[in-house]
């Protein structure tokens, strides 16, 4: 149980971007500050930070984030291979005549150098991120930033999160979903706080955001943003998982414009803060509460949207097998990105969708896909992913010498004295797989286990094939799932004579959006007139050049900050880079989702009328591109 004398770490999440997360975040830091309280936020959406968009702080200190990455010295270096021999990243090869390292892959685990008899390695810090901190005005603030073109965030919010100062009340901004950077940002919380929305999307991101915070065993409670639009799915499922609703904020244009213009939603509509007043009062009240003991421990069995009784083709052999991809020269591949969530991008690609030929939809957001709940997939085919290992002790085995706690670099093993337990014991969540434990073990004591992180899916719908994947809560490797399903989507156009695969997108710029955009033939960036859209637009455009993607833009909701809009459209100028749609603010979007269909499959709306233009235009310059 919480010491309620001591610090209160509050983590604000959500399944999916776009919920207003980061609007309640910002506003809860002020009020708590305004209301004589000390607090501190921290922005940990390192990929996307948008917290310095609405608090405007003023940074007063600058730190980079270093990770450790093995340097050879080809003076000693014997080539005897042992490095890369228990590098399980495939960060280090060993050619017959030189080493090659990798540092996008390496994570910093130490195994080579630990493996190296020659003392040949030495490790040199090489930069992956910034950390930035000073005050907007009486709270404290700090941000982590991913450097653009790295994959892996975790490391950034670790240092982050070490940075910590001790304030009375210590504010979380996490990432959204439900993969490694959330667990590493809410994972030493007391409590968090899920932001959702009363919409399919909602629901389902909401159902995955529980599971992850309950396998994690934290009290949790839920505010439902924009209350009043969609349906009451979301409170009947609060309900009958008896999660206590904190908040409910009514859908308002002035909180909507605020937002666009970076404001915090509180100095706009002062009102929420009577709803603040009430709320440290009942998270005070969970913590102390049964309620919250039972939230952690009322475990579900896994959501179940995607099995749809299909069967397990595990032992099937896969497209891939079937078929040689070569260079597959007449199928074409477009990839639906955004910089952050909740643009719109997902209901975008399925309507792209609906209105291509010949066309197979890829769902590549792996750690909160919403692409089936538009489509309704009927799952012919389903395989395990298998992404990465987790290493356990033997009990019996282990003399308890400590080598294997002394040389993890990740925090996953705890003594007898730290766990209250007679053994040694690793957290399967800490744990990434890296087998320094084992490697270091005199006893033998300790195994690894290749881990089964996910599963993937073909599918058929009402608008043709498609192939979806989830990863597990809690588990790593998404780059590796996402490239996996692109992989087999190629074979399997081949087979199935598709000319056009579309790829719906993960958010941020981290690792599975990177496994997503490589070596496609073109990327549509959806973002949205605000200040937060163009923030994240400018970083995911850094990453497409980086990755010589060529690019479009499509603006949704563009009509609600026509200044943000003309912004947009003077930075896509600067970079040559072409408007390909804008999409007008609509209520039709939601009532879509609801009645879980594609926008333009109702074609008597004015949005539908604009998408099918974007449309037109993503398909001329598709036609441009040389494959």
């Amino acid at each position: 149980m919480t010491d309620l004398n001591k610090p209160m770490r509050i983590a604000i999440a959500s399944g999916k971007g776009g919920t207003g997360k980061t609007t309640i975040a910002t506003s809860l830091a002020l009020y708590f500050a305004e209301t004589q309280n000390k607090v501190v936020y921290i922005d940990c959406d390192v990929e996307e930070p948008n917290g310095h968009i609405f608090l405007k702080p003023k940074i007063n200190n600058y730190q980079k984030v270093n990770q450790l990455i093995p340097e050879i010295n080809t003076s000693v270096c014997t080539l005897c291979g042992e490095c890369s021999k228990v590098c399980r990243y495939s960060a280090i090869a060993v050619l017959p005549n030189k080493v090659l390292t990798f540092p996008k892959l390496c994570h910093s685990c130490g195994g080579c150098y630990y493996a190296c008899l020659h003392n040949a390695i030495k490790e040199v810090p090489n930069a992956i991120g910034t950390i930035e901190q000073g005050y907007a005005g009486e709270v404290e603030f700090l941000q982590g930033k991913l450097n653009v073109g790295e994959a892996m965030a975790p490391p950034v919010i670790r240092s982050l999160l070490a940075m910590t100062p001790q304030k009375q009340i210590i504010i979380i901004d996490a990432p959204p979903g439900t993969s490694c950077p959330v667990i590493e940002s809410v994972k030493d919380s007391d409590f968090v706080l899920l932001v959702t929305e009363p919409t399919p999307f909602g629901l389902n991101d909401l159902q995955l955001a529980v599971e992850t915070i309950r396998k994690l065993g934290i009290p949790f409670g839920v505010i439902i943003n924009r209350c009043d639009i969609g349906n009451n799915k979301v409170r009947d499922y609060c309900n009958s998982e008896k999660i206590p609703v904190l908040m409910a904020i009514p859908n308002s244009r002035t909180i909507a414009s605020a937002y666009s213009q970076g404001t915090p939603a509180i100095l706009k509509v002062p009102e929420l803060k009577n709803q603040f007043a009430d709320l440290l009062p009942k998270i005070t009240h969970l913590l102390k509460n049964t309620v919250a003991t039972l939230n952690q421990l009322h475990l579900r069995n896994e959501i179940n949207e995607f099995s749809n009784n299909a069967p397990n083709s595990t032992d099937d052999t896969l497209p891939s097998q079937i078929k040689q991809i070569g260079n597959q020269r007449n199928i074409r591949e477009l990839v639906v990105i955004s910089g952050k969530g909740g643009t719109g991008k997902t209901s975008i690609s399925a309507s792209l969708f609906a209105l291509a030929d010949n066309a197979l939809i890829v769902d590549c957001d792996v750690d909160a896909a919403n692409l089936h709940l538009l489509l309704n997939p009927n799952n012919r085919h389903q395989w395990s992913f298998f992404g990465g290992n987790v290493a356990t002790i033997d009990p019996i085995k282990c003399n308890k010498c400590n080598k294997c706690k002394e040389r993890c670099r990740f925090d996953a093993i705890s003594s007898p004295a730290e766990n209250k337990s007679a053994n040694y014991i690793i957290d399967p969540i800490s744990c990434e797989g890296c087998g320094v434990c084992v490697d270091s073990c005199p006893q033998n004591a300790i195994e690894l286990h290749l881990s089964d992180t996910g599963k993937w899916f073909i599918a058929d719908t009402r608008l043709g094939s498609m192939i979806h994947a989830r990863l597990n809560i809690a588990a790593e490797n998404s780059g590796k799932l996402v490239s996996l399903i692109r992989h087999e989507a190629k074979a399997f156009a081949g087979l199935n004579g598709n000319q056009l695969i579309i790829c719906d997108g993960p958010p941020g710029i981290g690792c599975p959006v990177i496994a997503s955009i490589t070596l496609a033939d073109f990327a549509l960036i959806v973002t949205e007139a605000t200040l937060s859209g163009l923030h994240d637009l400018i970083r995911v455009i850094d990453l497409c050049q980086q990755m010589k993607v060529k690019t479009g833009i499509c603006i949704n909701k563009a009509d609600i900050n026509l200044e943000i809009s003309n912004q947009i459209e003077v930075e896509a100028q600067q970079r040559n880079i072409p408007i390909l749609g804008r999409i007008s603010y609509d209520d039709a979007v939601t009532k879509a989702q609801i009645q879980n269909l594609t926008i333009v499959e109702n074609n008597n709306t004015i949005i539908a009328k604009e998408i099918k233009k974007l449309w037109a235009q993503v398909t001329d310059a598709l036609n441009t591109v040389t494959i």
